[in-house]
């Protein structure tokens, strides 16, 4: 068990640094947020969502999906995103 625990604090430190350089300060500061308060409590099936909006979307696409600006995709619209949107309409 100990080692599962150590790999997924492993994961969360890489997406923490991922998280908190998109590339834009807007997404930074969005991301930010969202792990400030959601990283160290999110399952592996949330990391995974949460690493597929890291890697998978455009920042411009990101940012207007975590603003409610536009509706996501499907696959893109879970409870990640979620999160994050209720955050930034904070």
């Amino acid at each position: 068990m100990t080692d599962n625990i150590s790999e997924l604090e492993m994961r969360r430190k890489k997406l923490l640094f991922r998280g908190g350089h998109r590339g834009t300060k807007e997404n930074d500061i969005l991301m930010g947020r969202f792990m400030e308060k959601h990283l160290s409590t999110l399952t592996k099936e949330q990391l995974d969502t949460f690493e597929a909006l890291i890697n998978e979307v455009p920042d411009a696409d990101f940012f207007k999906w975590a603003t409610g600006k536009e509706q996501a995709p499907a696959q893109y619209d879970t409870d990640v995103l979620r999160m994050i949107r209720e955050l930034s309409n904070a």
